[in-house]
Protein backbone atom coordinates (compact mmCIF):
# COMPACT_ATOMS: atom_id res chain seq x y z
CA UNK A 1 0.00 0.00 0.00
CA UNK A 2 1.24 3.37 -0.58
CA UNK A 3 2.16 5.47 2.07
CA UNK A 4 0.07 8.61 2.30
CA UNK A 5 1.60 11.87 2.14
CA UNK A 6 0.85 15.37 3.72
CA UNK A 7 2.09 19.08 1.29
CA UNK A 8 0.89 22.45 2.88
CA UNK A 9 -0.51 24.83 0.67
CA UNK A 10 -1.72 28.16 0.60
CA UNK A 11 -5.06 29.43 -1.11
CA UNK A 12 -4.42 31.19 -4.37
CA UNK A 13 -6.05 34.59 -4.72
CA UNK A 14 -5.06 35.30 -7.74
CA UNK A 15 -5.33 33.41 -11.25
CA UNK A 16 -3.87 34.13 -14.32
CA UNK A 17 -0.29 33.81 -16.11
CA UNK A 18 0.93 36.49 -14.59
CA UNK A 19 0.17 35.49 -10.87
CA UNK A 20 1.38 32.00 -11.94
CA UNK A 21 4.70 32.97 -12.84
CA UNK A 22 4.95 35.41 -10.13
CA UNK A 23 4.52 32.46 -7.45
CA UNK A 24 6.93 30.15 -9.44
CA UNK A 25 9.59 32.71 -9.24
CA UNK A 26 8.96 32.36 -5.72
CA UNK A 27 9.56 28.84 -5.38
CA UNK A 28 5.80 28.21 -5.24
CA UNK A 29 4.02 25.96 -7.78
CA UNK A 30 0.14 26.58 -8.54
CA UNK A 31 -2.36 23.80 -8.03
CA UNK A 32 -5.98 23.24 -7.91
CA UNK A 33 -7.81 21.05 -5.95
CA UNK A 34 -11.78 19.83 -7.60
CA UNK A 35 -14.50 17.24 -7.08
CA UNK A 36 -16.75 16.15 -4.75
CA UNK A 37 -19.25 18.28 -6.61
CA UNK A 38 -17.25 21.64 -4.89
CA UNK A 39 -16.06 24.32 -6.32
CA UNK A 40 -12.54 24.61 -7.26
CA UNK A 41 -9.79 25.49 -4.97
CA UNK A 42 -6.95 27.23 -5.94
CA UNK A 43 -3.99 27.13 -4.15
CA UNK A 44 0.46 27.04 -4.41
CA UNK A 45 2.51 24.48 -3.02
CA UNK A 46 6.26 24.77 -2.20
CA UNK A 47 8.56 23.10 -5.02
CA UNK A 48 10.75 21.74 -3.14
CA UNK A 49 8.73 19.76 -1.09
CA UNK A 50 6.34 18.97 -4.18
CA UNK A 51 9.31 17.88 -6.09
CA UNK A 52 10.62 15.61 -2.95
CA UNK A 53 7.17 13.83 -3.07
CA UNK A 54 7.38 13.59 -7.06
CA UNK A 55 10.66 11.93 -5.84
CA UNK A 56 8.83 9.06 -4.13
CA UNK A 57 8.16 7.25 -7.39
CA UNK A 58 4.44 6.70 -6.78
CA UNK A 59 3.34 10.38 -6.55
CA UNK A 60 0.49 9.58 -8.87
CA UNK A 61 -1.05 6.29 -6.77
CA UNK A 62 -0.63 8.43 -3.10
CA UNK A 63 -3.21 9.96 -1.05
CA UNK A 64 -2.13 13.44 -0.46
CA UNK A 65 -3.46 15.31 2.32
CA UNK A 66 -3.69 19.16 1.46
CA UNK A 67 -4.86 21.18 4.58
CA UNK A 68 -7.06 18.44 6.07
CA UNK A 69 -8.38 17.46 2.53
CA UNK A 70 -7.78 13.85 1.02
CA UNK A 71 -7.02 14.14 -2.38
CA UNK A 72 -5.41 12.01 -5.12
CA UNK A 73 -2.71 13.71 -7.47
CA UNK A 74 -4.74 13.61 -11.08
CA UNK A 75 -2.34 15.59 -13.13
CA UNK A 76 1.59 17.37 -13.22
CA UNK A 77 2.20 19.40 -15.62
CA UNK A 78 6.47 20.15 -16.05
CA UNK A 79 8.63 23.33 -18.22
CA UNK A 80 8.93 21.58 -21.73
CA UNK A 81 13.11 22.60 -21.17
CA UNK A 82 13.74 22.98 -17.29
CA UNK A 83 11.52 19.96 -16.36
CA UNK A 84 10.07 21.70 -13.05
CA UNK A 85 6.73 21.05 -12.20
CA UNK A 86 4.79 24.21 -13.02
CA UNK A 87 0.80 23.13 -11.92
CA UNK A 88 -0.75 20.11 -10.16
CA UNK A 89 -4.53 19.10 -10.54
CA UNK A 90 -5.83 17.04 -7.07
CA UNK A 91 -8.70 15.11 -6.98
CA UNK A 92 -10.82 15.31 -3.78
CA UNK A 93 -11.62 12.15 -2.49
CA UNK A 94 -13.73 10.14 0.63
CA UNK A 95 -11.97 7.55 2.54
CA UNK A 96 -12.94 4.94 0.89
CA UNK A 97 -13.71 5.47 -2.19
CA UNK A 98 -13.67 3.89 -5.30
CA UNK A 99 -10.56 5.50 -7.32
CA UNK A 100 -8.59 4.59 -10.54
CA UNK A 101 -4.83 4.94 -10.39
CA UNK A 102 -1.50 4.37 -12.48
CA UNK A 103 0.66 2.01 -10.45
CA UNK A 104 4.09 1.26 -11.31
CA UNK A 105 4.74 -2.51 -12.54
CA UNK A 106 7.97 -4.19 -11.26
CA UNK A 107 9.79 -7.64 -11.96
CA UNK A 108 11.61 -9.98 -10.42
CA UNK A 109 13.80 -13.31 -10.65
CA UNK A 110 15.19 -12.16 -13.83
CA UNK A 111 18.10 -15.01 -12.93
CA UNK A 112 15.62 -17.51 -12.79
CA UNK A 113 14.06 -16.39 -16.18
CA UNK A 114 15.72 -19.39 -19.16
CA UNK A 115 14.85 -16.35 -21.68
CA UNK A 116 17.17 -14.03 -20.38
CA UNK A 117 19.86 -16.66 -19.57
CA UNK A 118 19.67 -17.24 -23.19
CA UNK A 119 20.54 -13.48 -23.60
CA UNK A 120 17.00 -12.81 -24.31
CA UNK A 121 15.49 -9.09 -24.14
CA UNK A 122 12.54 -8.08 -21.71
CA UNK A 123 10.39 -5.83 -23.93
CA UNK A 124 7.98 -3.68 -21.64
CA UNK A 125 4.87 -2.64 -22.94
CA UNK A 126 3.24 -1.31 -20.11
CA UNK A 127 5.58 -0.07 -17.14
CA UNK A 128 2.06 1.28 -14.88
CA UNK A 129 -1.26 -0.55 -14.91
CA UNK A 130 -4.25 1.70 -14.50
CA UNK A 131 -6.21 0.00 -11.51
CA UNK A 132 -9.33 0.30 -9.97
CA UNK A 133 -9.28 -0.24 -6.12
CA UNK A 134 -10.17 1.52 -2.41
CA UNK A 135 -8.71 4.71 -1.69
CA UNK A 136 -7.69 3.99 1.52
CA UNK A 137 -5.84 0.38 0.01
CA UNK A 138 -4.03 1.71 -3.47
CA UNK A 139 -0.96 -0.55 -3.74
CA UNK A 140 2.38 0.96 -4.36
CA UNK A 141 3.91 -1.15 -6.96
CA UNK A 142 3.14 -4.68 -8.69
CA UNK A 143 5.43 -7.26 -8.57
CA UNK A 144 5.53 -9.45 -11.77
CA UNK A 145 7.97 -12.50 -11.76
CA UNK A 146 10.20 -13.67 -14.52
CA UNK A 147 10.29 -17.11 -13.11
CA UNK A 148 10.31 -19.71 -15.85
CA UNK A 149 10.06 -17.40 -18.64
CA UNK A 150 11.48 -18.27 -22.27
CA UNK A 151 12.23 -16.19 -25.03
CA UNK A 152 8.93 -15.49 -27.21
CA UNK A 153 7.15 -15.82 -24.11
CA UNK A 154 4.44 -13.27 -23.47
CA UNK A 155 3.15 -11.46 -19.58
CA UNK A 156 -0.72 -10.71 -19.70
CA UNK A 157 -2.80 -9.32 -17.62
CA UNK A 158 -4.56 -12.10 -16.60
CA UNK A 159 -0.84 -14.04 -15.63
CA UNK A 160 -1.05 -11.10 -12.46
CA UNK A 161 -2.42 -11.39 -9.26
CA UNK A 162 -3.45 -8.44 -8.47
CA UNK A 163 -3.72 -7.32 -4.74
CA UNK A 164 -7.58 -8.52 -2.85
CA UNK A 165 -9.75 -6.08 -3.75
CA UNK A 166 -8.27 -4.43 -7.19
CA UNK A 167 -9.33 -4.71 -10.37
CA UNK A 168 -7.53 -3.54 -13.99
CA UNK A 169 -9.73 -0.72 -15.07
CA UNK A 170 -9.06 -2.07 -18.92
CA UNK A 171 -11.39 -5.23 -18.37
CA UNK A 172 -12.32 -5.82 -22.54
CA UNK A 173 -9.26 -7.76 -23.44
CA UNK A 174 -6.25 -9.36 -21.98
CA UNK A 175 -3.62 -7.09 -22.65
CA UNK A 176 0.14 -7.39 -22.82
CA UNK A 177 2.23 -5.84 -20.21
CA UNK A 178 5.84 -7.28 -21.47
CA UNK A 179 7.71 -9.65 -23.90
CA UNK A 180 10.74 -11.63 -24.03
CA UNK A 181 12.46 -11.10 -27.13
CA UNK A 182 15.76 -12.49 -29.11
CA UNK A 183 18.70 -10.61 -29.02
CA UNK A 184 19.33 -8.99 -32.17
CA UNK A 185 21.90 -11.42 -32.81
CA UNK A 186 19.40 -13.85 -32.74
CA UNK A 187 17.05 -12.07 -34.63
CA UNK A 188 19.61 -11.34 -37.35
CA UNK A 189 20.64 -15.09 -37.65
CA UNK A 190 16.94 -16.14 -37.41
CA UNK A 191 16.16 -13.75 -40.18
CA UNK A 192 19.16 -14.85 -42.53
CA UNK A 193 18.05 -18.11 -42.05
CA UNK A 194 14.56 -17.30 -42.83
CA UNK A 195 15.47 -15.63 -45.97
CA UNK A 196 18.14 -18.20 -47.10
CA UNK A 197 15.07 -20.80 -47.04
CA UNK A 198 12.96 -18.39 -48.75
CA UNK A 199 15.73 -18.49 -51.30
CA UNK A 200 15.85 -22.19 -52.03
CA UNK A 201 12.30 -22.29 -52.28
CA UNK A 202 12.48 -19.89 -54.99
CA UNK A 203 14.77 -21.56 -56.38
CA UNK A 204 13.32 -24.69 -56.28
CA UNK A 205 10.17 -23.20 -57.66
CA UNK A 206 12.05 -21.89 -60.46
CA UNK A 207 13.74 -24.92 -61.28
CA UNK A 208 10.47 -26.81 -61.46
CA UNK A 209 8.88 -23.95 -63.59
CA UNK A 210 11.60 -24.41 -66.17
CA UNK A 211 11.57 -28.53 -66.39
CA UNK A 212 7.53 -28.58 -66.87
CA UNK A 213 7.80 -25.64 -69.27
CA UNK A 214 11.24 -28.05 -71.23
CA UNK A 215 8.35 -30.97 -70.90
CA UNK A 216 5.70 -28.92 -72.69
CA UNK A 217 7.06 -28.75 -75.99
CA UNK A 218 8.38 -32.75 -76.46
CA UNK A 219 4.90 -33.23 -75.24
CA UNK A 220 2.96 -31.21 -78.04
CA UNK A 221 5.38 -32.81 -80.50
CA UNK A 222 4.77 -36.60 -80.00
CA UNK A 223 0.96 -35.54 -80.36
CA UNK A 224 1.41 -34.46 -83.63
CA UNK A 225 3.28 -37.25 -84.75
CA UNK A 226 0.87 -39.53 -83.45
CA UNK A 227 -1.49 -37.61 -85.29
CA UNK A 228 0.36 -37.83 -88.35
CA UNK A 229 0.80 -41.64 -88.07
Amino acid sequence: MSDQLTLAAETRDRVGKGASRALRRDGRVPAVIYGQNKEPTSIHLEERALVKALGTGHFMNTVVMINGERTLPKDVAFHPVSDRPVHVDFLRISAHATVTVAVPVVFTDEEDAPGLKKGGVLNIVRHELELTCDASDIPSEIVISLKGRDIGDTVHISDVTLPKGTESAIDDRDFTIATLVAPSAMKAEAQEQAEEEAALAEAASAEAAAEAEADAPADDAEGEDKAEG
